[in-house]
Order: C-alpha cells, then structure tokens, then sequence
C-alpha cells in the first residue's frame, strides 16, 4: 500500500484515477471545489476506509507541507488545474494563479517535505505533474504526432499557463533533485466529464434541444483518449517511469470537431430518437471560431509503450457509446 495526495481529485480525470487506485492504497484528495468539481463524482468512494477527503487551495502551501507529513505521502499527483480555453481567454487570472503559481507552491511544499525524508523514505517519493499536449501548440495535416522531444509553442492562456507548470516541475528536478515526472495527454473523454467540455456539450445540446455549438468550420483536429485508458498511463508512468522524464498518453484516435459531433448525433438518433423523426444533426451550428484555435492535435505514444507497456485497451467508439450512455442517465 502506498500513500497518495491527489490534488483536484474531485474534478474529471483525477476521480477517475481516484476510484481506480483506492483499493489498495490509502487516497488523500485535496480539492478547492472549484465549479468543475463534483465530489458526487467520488460517491462510490466516500465511505471508504483508505479515503481522506481536505478541502483546500494548492496555493496554500502551509497546508500542503501538512499533509504531506501527516499522512507520510508517497506519491504527490498534481491533477489540480483551470483547463477551459475558453474561460482563460476571457479571464487568464485564474490560470496564471492556480496552474503556474499553484504548482510552484506545490513543488516548494513537496521539496521541503522530501529534503527532510529518511533516505529509505526518498528513494520511493515521486512528484507526478499532469499536463496536456496543447502545450505544443498546433499540427498541420502533414506534420507526424507530437513526441516528447517536440518544443514547447503554447497559443492560449491556458496552454501557456500549463507550459509554464511543466518548466518549473522540471526546473526543480533539475536543480534540486525532487523526484518528478511530467504525463502529457490528449484530449479526454468518459463518465462524469463538466459539461463544458466538447463531447458532453454535443451530448447535453442534443438531448435538451439546443443548438450544438461547432467553432469555424468544424474541421479542427482532435486525438482523443478515454480517461480510463489515461489514468492506467499515469500509474504506468508513476510507478515504472524514470525520474525526470515525460511520457505521453494519446488515444491515437484523431477526428475532426464536426465529425465527432455527427458520430455522436448518429448514436442519439439511434439510443434516443426524436419524437418528430428528425436527426439530432439538424441542430448543429456553426459559431465563431475561438480566438488562436489551434489546428490539430495528436501525440505519439511510442515512448509510453516502448518503456510503460502503455496501450488504450477497448476502441474509441465502444468507449463513445459508454460515454454518451452515462449521460443518457444523468441528462433528462
């Protein structure tokens, strides 16, 4: 059994990583609560005896070096973030503060924490920092995946804010030797998902009769992996992973925004038919594009293979359908 602090685990991925991990490991989840939380998320855990919920701000980093003591942590897992594009465009003051000032209050706390370790104890620490691929910035349709030798060209508040995050969680490995290891991710998707996000906005627009909102003309690309498939990577690369080093998690699923939101309309006409016959797809509409939209996305997972074992398990549409079915449940 190891001792986890998860930060942002009442938000999408890290309740996934959450209810994967608990069984055999004591969980401490750490969580501002923020609008795109949902404790309801860990409802199937609450009760459990290895669950330790703390409502707090990883910019408080007293509280954080607290923890870390108290509950001997092993493994620091850093999900805590302001990920909307949209939201940072409009108001980037949130992701400066929570994604690059929160993170370096983190690595102040894990590196005071981790210097005062028995030697025995610091062999085992690890600080794994969460990021994105959008920190990359943007393919053309020509261009091979991302890897993780690929430089760092951020075009949005958010990816900046994120690529700052990965620079200092590298710096202090570099310089004073804490233990880190960055994943980078695609895009994701499953259960529980804000419904700010792409799928389930599509989702959440069809069943309730709204205009499903596609940016420009629909032809972004996006790689998509299932959040069940990324947090197995991210204990993959936890516990197998090299200090110091990034691995990469892509579902090596790559689609256009506009296709993806006729597949999932295709999916509805068949699980949720409109009382008047017509397609969901009538309800797609073209709205103006974000600004500094990036083109593509896709990222290779050679190295996360090569040296994890890492691999998606079930395809994208059997895990699409079991997306959008958890939705149907929730979304009347």
């Amino acid at each position: 059994m190891k001792n986890y602090l998860i930060t942002g685990g009442c938000g999408f991925i890290g309740s996934h990583f959450i209810k994967q991990q608990i069984a055999d490991n004591l969980i401490v989840n750490f969580d501002k609560l923020t609008y795109s939380a949902n404790p309801e998320n860990l409802k199937p855990v609450t009760n459990h005896q290895n669950y330790q919920f703390i409502q707090g701000d990883i910019l408080d980093s007293d509280l954080i070096f607290k923890i870390l003591e108290q509950y001997q942590i092993d493994y620091l897992i850093n999900f805590a973030a302001e990920t909307h594009v949209d939201n940072s465009i409009a108001n980037p003051d949130d992701f400066i503060m929570t994604n690059i000032v929160g993170t370096y209050r983190l690595l102040q706390s894990a590196n005071k924490y981790y210097q005062n370790l028995y030697q025995s104890k610091q062999k085992n620490f690890r600080f794994l920092h969460v990021s994105t691929d959008e920190v990359f910035g943007s393919l053309n349709l020509d261009q091979l995946p991302f890897d993780e030798s690929s430089n760092y060209q951020p075009n949005s508040p958010y990816s900046a804010s994120k690529a700052s995050s990965d620079h200092l969680v590298r710096a202090w490995w570099k310089t004073y030797k804490l233990p880190t290891i960055i994943t980078n991710c695609s895009n994701n998707f499953g259960a529980n998902q804000h419904q700010e996000k792409f799928i389930p906005t599509v989702i959440k627009s069809c069943l309730t009769n709204q205009k499903i909102p596609i940016y420009g003309s629909g032809k972004n690309i996006r790689d998509w992996i299932y959040v069940e498939d990324h947090c197995r990577g991210i204990n993959l690369a936890l516990k197998n992973g090299q200090i110091g080093e990034i691995y990469f998690f892509g579902g090596n699923y790559e689609i256009t925004n506009l296709d993806l939101a006729k597949k999932i309309c295709i999916i509805l006409d068949q699980l949720k038919p409109k009382a008047d016959g017509t397609s969901y797809q009538l309800q797609i509409n073209f709205v103006k594009d974000r600004a500094g939209h990036d083109f593509r996305y896709a990222i290779s997972n050679k190295k996360s293979f090569k040296h994890l074992g890492f691999k998606v398990f079930d395809n994208f549409e059997d895990n699409l359908l079991k997306t959008i079915n958890s939705y149907l449940k929730i979304i009347k």
